[in-house]
């Protein structure tokens, strides 16, 4: 149920639900790298959706979006690939999302971010810097880092908001496949495939209800909500593995 949830408040804004996926999963004693793969995979499953009603309705500018991600998927798979331990993991992984909720909470102009044209000039080189950063973090602690590059894609007026959450929904989508490549190409640990089957049926099921209703909400509302529940994910991390 709580996957379920998660699942439909995400994909309200385009976002698959990663970060909130492995501060749920961190509560127990999981292998971390079944986290990682299981958070990567709900993703792809709650974002696909996304992505596809936002290319039916015109949201998706995949030319802007293409320098953004042509850095940020091998960069996520490098991230995916790199050895650190749990203890490490966790502690990144709670200060990342206590970041990114700061970020998420941060207001901007909605109503001069609506008037920019979806043609607007956007730098290839700063997108594919941006990009590559925030894939490479993306891939390393398990998310699609979307929660990273949606405010900073705001505060940089980069589009309007609506275009925005489209391409934080390819964003995320992208990474997390990368690094699921990442994740799998590492030595197998035992993983308890019914849990995850599970689980995912339960994020499809939220993120196509939430996706469905996406372009209907108010954008500034459910990120609030949204940085809430990241930052709590964020301190329960923290908390739990300082």
């Amino acid at each position: 149920m709580f996957f379920l949830i998660i699942a439909f408040i995400y994909s309200l804004v385009g976002f698959g639900g990663g970060s909130s996926y492995l501060a749920v999963l961190a509560m127990y004693s999981l292998p971390y790298q079944e986290i990682r793969l299981t958070a990567l995979i709900c993703n792809v499953i709650v974002v696909i959706g996304g992505v596809y009603i936002y290319n039916k309705n015109n949201q998706i500018d995949w030319k802007k979006i293409l320098p953004l991600t042509l850095i940020s998927v091998p960069m996520a798979y490098l991230g995916a690939i790199l050895k650190i331990s749990k203890e490490t993991f966790f502690l990144i992984l709670g200060i990342t999302l206590i970041i990114a909720a700061l970020l998420l909470w941060l207001k901007t102009e909605t109503k001069n971010a609506e008037n920019i044209s979806a043609n607007a000039e956007a730098s290839p080189f700063k997108n594919g810097f941006l990009g590559g950063g925030i894939g490479f973090l993306s891939g390393l602690v398990g998310i699609g880092g979307g929660i990273f590059l949606s405010p900073l894609l705001n505060l940089m007026k980069w589009d309007t908001p609506r275009k925005i959450a489209a391409t934080s929904s390819v964003f995320i989508l992208v990474n997390s496949i990368s690094g699921i490549f990442g994740q799998v190409s590492k030595p197998s640990v035992d993983m308890n495939y019914l849990r995850i089957l599970i689980l995912c049926l339960a994020v499809f099921i939220g993120g196509q209800i939430g996706s469905r209703m996406s372009l209907n909400w108010n954008p500034l509302i459910i990120k609030r909500v949204t940085a809430v529940l990241v930052l709590v994910a964020g301190i329960n991390v923290v908390i739990k593995y300082w």
